[in-house]
């Protein structure tokens, strides 16, 4: 319970707009405001994971492969762990190449108020993913993205 306290005072501190990529941001509530504020104008993959979801570990290769090949691809990853299992969170995203990106662990005991946030309609399945386009538009994604999906996605949003 310190570590959340500590991450949450480090959250308020930082605020909006002062997330820096790799390192690893406590989700509270606001937080999916703040993302969505910091992030405007701008499309974005929103991806949600877990050390414990089997499916998880083939889409960070995907995505990992994916921002290798387009740098300037905006990803935010949103782990539904704890904060105590950051050691663990680093090591995967280091396995697939994610260090750099903008990270986010689950921080707040109440975790269904921070799905509900999220999505109101998302009930917790993982991976669960967020195509957000530059005009704001959300396509939800459950299950494991696919190359060809994300590709369309990002073709599009190179035309607007």
């Amino acid at each position: 319970m310190k570590l959340f306290r500590i991450l949450t005072v480090i959250n308020l501190l930082f605020g909006a707009g002062l997330v820096q990529a790799g390192v690893l941001q406590p989700f509270v509530p606001g937080s999916a405001q703040e993302i969505r504020t910091a992030h405007a104008g701008r499309p974005y993959i929103l991806a949600l994971w877990s050390l414990s979801c089997t499916h998880c570990v083939g889409e960070l290769a995907l995505l990992g492969r994916l921002k290798e090949e387009y740098p300037a691809l905006d990803l935010v990853l949103v782990s539904t762990d704890t904060p105590d299992e950051q050691p663990a969170l680093a090591e995967r995203l280091a396995e697939h190449r994610l260090t750099g990106v903008e990270q986010w662990v689950f921080a707040d005991p109440f975790r269904e108020r921070l799905r509900f946030e999220l999505d109101p309609r998302w009930q917790g399945e993982l991976p669960r993913s967020y195509l957000v386009g530059r005009d704001g538009a959300v396509r939800a994604h459950s299950g494991r993205l696919d190359r060809a999906t994300v590709e369309s996605w990002l073709r599009a949003q190179r035309q607007h």
